[in-house]
Parts: structure tokens; C-alpha cells; sequence
């Protein structure tokens, strides 16, 4: 099983990492942060995350930072 942690802090409503996601696994969220954005949201139900970590190398801001692999 594999997850990643988004810092929402840093995220700035870019939203590349969800065009990235193969299991389409992210989405724009209904939570703002202290920049008035609506960060992105990580739901994975049925833990289908491959931890390629695309997600994370796509985003400009660095807010997508682990990646775990259980």
C-alpha cells in the first residue's frame, strides 16, 4: 500500500499533480489554506496508489513530499 502526504501550506491551486496521477487518486479539495486556495486532496479508498510518486514530481511548489510504500 502506498500513500503520500500533501503539505497544503505550500500547495498553490496549480493542480498539475492531479493531471498526473494515473489512478486519478487526487482532487481539488473543499479545504482553503492561509493563501485562500483550495488545496489538492489526496482520497484513495481502496489503496490503489502505485507510489510513482509522479504526483510529486510534477508539483512546482514541492507540496507533495513522501511518498510511502508499505
Amino acid at each position: 500500500m502506498s500513500r503520500i502526504v500533501i503539505d497544503k501550506n505550500k500547495c498553490k491551486a496549480c493542480y498539475l499533480c492531479i493531471n498526473e496521477c494515473p489512478k486519478k487518486l487526487l482532487k481539488i479539495g473543499n479545504e482553503t489554506n492561509s493563501l485562500g486556495v483550495h488545496t489538492v486532496e489526496f482520497v484513495d479508498p481502496n489503496h490503489e496508489c502505485l507510489g510513482c510518486a509522479m504526483c510529486a514530481v510534477r508539483c512546482p511548489d514541492l507540496a507533495i513530499t513522501e511518498v510511502y510504500k508499505d
